[in-house]
């Protein structure tokens, strides 16, 4: 399915573009800072791993996050765990891929999603598809991913099996990225699968941050067997799940 509106993405962002950019990463995570937090019952585990690799993780190391989808505002919801400093530090926050069939339709939409740091990827494409090389150019440079790997809204909440393409950008990417699982219960009842479309309040949410780990050993184990490209993508996507 093509991308129905033009690349929204500058080559070279002009500095208006990471201003109002700043602006809309900021003000998103401001609301689901106080939406978590304040009119909601957060409870958060481990949280200063996640924080502590947001802020002090090396530059050329990149952060990919992995967790569950309940609900189709999980993000920015969930990162109301985050301090308010790093919701508005346009270089720390993160990029995430997103459906290009709702998150991309009117060239209105593609303006805002994407200055909140979201990448349009088309279903149906692929893993090798325009959407997947830009966040891999993203981790090549050492920033943060945020991934939901079942590839959809995982209504029924069962276990499902986890898209490759996490695979791919674990296989390709250049530098050697920390992995970092997250879990997380209750935002489908903030956001119910369900009309009327409105955030709750009163609701429990729990947020669990797993261990962080790499698959380095894994992929050079893989390479020097002369496996292929799409093995390798697979084992690291496998490895992810048993990660969960």
């Amino acid at each position: 399915m093509p991308l129905e509106v033009r690349w929204p993405f500058p080559q070279r962002p002009a500095v208006s573009w990471r201003v109002c950019s700043s602006l809309i990463m900021g003000m998103v995570g401001s609301y689901s800072y106080v939406w978590t937090k304040y009119m909601n019952r957060l409870t958060v585990h481990n949280q200063e791993v996640l924080l502590e690799l947001v802020d002090h993780r090396p530059t050329d190391t990149p952060l990919i996050t992995l967790s569950n989808h309940q609900s189709c505002m999980d993000d920015p919801h969930i990162w109301g765990v985050l301090k308010f400093r790093q919701l508005w530090n346009f270089n720390k926050m993160r990029w995430t891929p997103a459906a290009s069939d709702i998150c991309f339709t009117t060239e209105l939409y593609s303006r805002f999603f994407s200055r909140g740091k979201c990448v349009p990827v088309c279903r149906g494409d692929g893993v090798y598809q325009k959407g997947m090389d830009f966040i891999l150019e993203k981790l090549n440079r050492g920033e943060w991913v945020h991934i939901f790997p079942e590839g959809k809204v995982n209504m029924t909440e069962e276990f499902i099996r986890l898209k490759w393409g996490v695979g791919r950008l674990i296989a390709e990417c250049s530098l050697n990225p920390i992995i970092l699982p997250l879990w997380h219960v209750g935002l489908s009842d903030v956001l119910p699968n369900a009309q009327p479309y409105i955030p709750r309040i009163g609701k429990r949410i729990t947020v669990l941050v797993g261990k962080p780990f790499s698959v380095k050993d894994l992929v050079e184990s893989l390479r020097a067997e002369n496996k292929t490209q799409t093995l390798v993508s697979y084992c690291c996507s496998h490895s992810c799940r048993g990660a969960e």
